[in-house]
Order: C-alpha cells, then structure tokens, then sequence
C-alpha cells in the first residue's frame, strides 16, 4: 500500500503535461497487451482447427506419383502417375497419365498405360479408366475402356470395347474379356467378333 500511496502522490506532483505522456504511455500498453493476448487465442483456436481437420483427412497432391506392392522378396505390380492426389479419408490414389506393370514371378506379365487409374489402399483393387491399353508376355495387346486388376492370383476384367490383337495370328473384338491370374489365357465375352489369320493371309 505504501508503494501504491507514494506512486500516487508522484503522479500528484508531476505537471499536467508529463502526466498526460504517462497516460498515453499505458494507454498504448495496455492496448498491445490485449492485441497480443487476442492474437495468441486466435492462433490457437486457428490451429486446433487445422490439427482437427487433419485427422479427418489429409490430401496430398503429386507429381511423379509411383505406387509398387512387394511381399516377401515377390514384386506384384507397380504403377506410376504423372500427376496425381491421395486421400487419407478414401484410402484411395488417383492417378493421370498411368504407366505400369504387373509380375509373376518377379518378371513382367503385363503392362499397361492409360489416362486415368486408381489405387485402393484397403482393398489393394487397380482399376484403369479411359484410353487403356496393355500388352501381355506373348506380345498380344489388348485396349479397353476399363481395367479391373484385383490381385495377382484373380483374374483381371478388362470392360467395355474390348479390341484384341496377337501379331499376325488373330484379332477379336468384344464387350468383355477376362484375363486369367497367370495372365497366359483368356475370354472374350458379350458380343463378340474374332478373325484367326492363316499364313496365306498374312
């Protein structure tokens, strides 16, 4: 109490012109004290709000996105995007301007590029949209509007305008054509048109 009553009394004796500057004075720092302080609440609130949202999703935009699955020392497929996002929320990777591979035994069974493909994290599913067109071990290539790759030990659906061709030995056309896990067989499905060439056809 005394400090207080002799700070008082000083402020008492200073002429009208100093105790004005006082004034202004802790005016002015009463005013930052509260901005800092209104600062401070507002990034934290801006913040938890960030830190909740990023639990409910993230998303991740790329360039360059490849995505490979290997299992013991056994390489399944990988797939490269040029550009591409993934969404923590969907587990899912979408990518544009696909190229890729699919193994058996560590060797490349099939390839493929398209526009457009998308990778299930969860249900491990690669399913290829959009100008798609892949090419077998034994040189036949097939081009689809759809591609459905579900594990190398199922069988992979291509759907959707399905034209087949193996070199000079035959060409088909089809609404569906499944290629058998092992990729060395398949069937055609749906309506359907095939042509096998004889050597003086070719």
């Amino acid at each position: 109490m005394d400090i207080l009553r002799r700070l008082l009394n000083r402020i008492r004796s200073m002429d009208r012109k100093k105790r004005c500057y006082l004034f202004a004075v802790l005016g002015i720092t009463c005013i930052m004290a509260w901005a800092f302080i209104t600062a401070g609440i507002i990034t934290c609130n801006f913040n938890r709000a960030q830190l909740k949202g990023s639990e409910n999703e993230q998303k991740v935009d790329a360039l360059g996105l490849i995505i490979t699955e290997t299992k013991e020392g056994k390489k399944y497929f990988e797939i490269y995007g040029e550009k591409g996002n993934y969404s923590n929320e969907e587990s899912v990777a979408i990518l544009h301007n696909v190229v890729g591979n699919f193994y058996k035994d560590n060797e490349v069974a099939m390839s493929f590029q398209s526009s457009k493909g998308t990778y299930n994290e969860i249900t491990g599913v690669i399913t290829l949209y959009e100008n798609t067109l892949i090419v077998l071990k034994d040189k036949t290539s097939l081009s689809t509007d759809k591609l459905v790759w579900s594990g190398s030990n199922n069988d992979t659906i291509a759907d959707g305008n399905v034209i087949i061709k193996k070199d000079d030995q035959m060409s088909a056309v089809a609404d569906k054509c499944i290629i058998y896990a092992g990729y060395d067989k398949f069937k055609i499905l749906g309506d359907t048109q095939t042509k096998i060439y004889s050597d003086k056809e070719k």
